[in-house]
């Protein structure tokens, strides 16, 4: 098998990819990050020194970051889902939301929780705070670019809900996604519901007691 897959199921990244191969069920070969297979663990150093999941290996060729790693499959292992539209003004639409739910839903969601793995002294709690804000101000936008559409982009399942699934799944567990963004949370249940990442959702359900702020008994 030509594919091979360095990551950890209840990695938010990895779930990203993981979505991907998923929804046009593309053969590949888990190797899972962790304790139990050291051996996973140095080759995917010494493939990316930067220790950074997901990693997706394909002949031989490291390929790095979720986002590429999509539109990488999407180039050399096209199934029958279009992750990203042809239409270069359409994929610009799709690029620019997944940019959006890395960077203004992840990229806070993840300061909360690291901030989780601080010695106590350490903590951050203006930092945190702002985290907080940050996502209020996201969820607020993307409720209102939701108003008329199903996914992330219209009515095709895209890159960006690839990006969005994993990422507002997390943020809902440390900054619960407000009663007024009632398109906010409706797509978080539409994404919860879609196939691909239900299954990513429960392969990930084991691991759950290493959510830093502790895992809600929900989802």
């Amino acid at each position: 098998m030509s594919l091979t897959l360095y990551a950890h199921p209840f990695s938010s990244y990895s779930q990203k990819v993981l979505i991907a191969l998923y929804e046009n069920e593309t053969p590949f070969t888990y190797r899972m990050l962790g304790p139990e297979d050291p051996e996973a663990g140095a080759d995917w150093a010494a493939l990316w020194p930067m220790k950074r999941m997901p990693v997706l290996v394909d002949a031989g060729t490291a390929v790095l970051e979720s986002t590429v790693i999509i539109e990488h499959l999407g180039l050399f292992h096209p199934g029958p889902v279009r992750l990203l539209p042809t239409d270069a003004k359409a994929a610009l639409a799709v690029r620019m939301m997944n940019r959006y739910f890395d960077n203004y839903v992840m990229t806070p969601m993840q300061a909360i929780v690291f901030d989780h793995l601080r010695p106590a002294g350490e903590r951050d709690p203006y930092g945190v705070a702002r985290a907080r804000e940050q996502l209020d101000d996201a969820y607020r936008w993307l409720d209102g670019a939701l108003a008329q559409r199903h996914w992330a982009c219209g009515d095709d399942f895209t890159l960006a809900d690839c990006a969005a699934a994993p990422s507002l799944f997390y943020a809902d567990w440390v900054h619960r996604i407000d009663t007024a963004f009632g398109h906010v949370r409706a797509y978080r249940a539409r994404l919860l519901a879609r196939p691909s990442f239900a299954r990513a959702v429960d392969e990930a359900r084991p691991f759950r007691k290493l959510f830093p702020p502790g895992a809600p008994d929900r989802d």
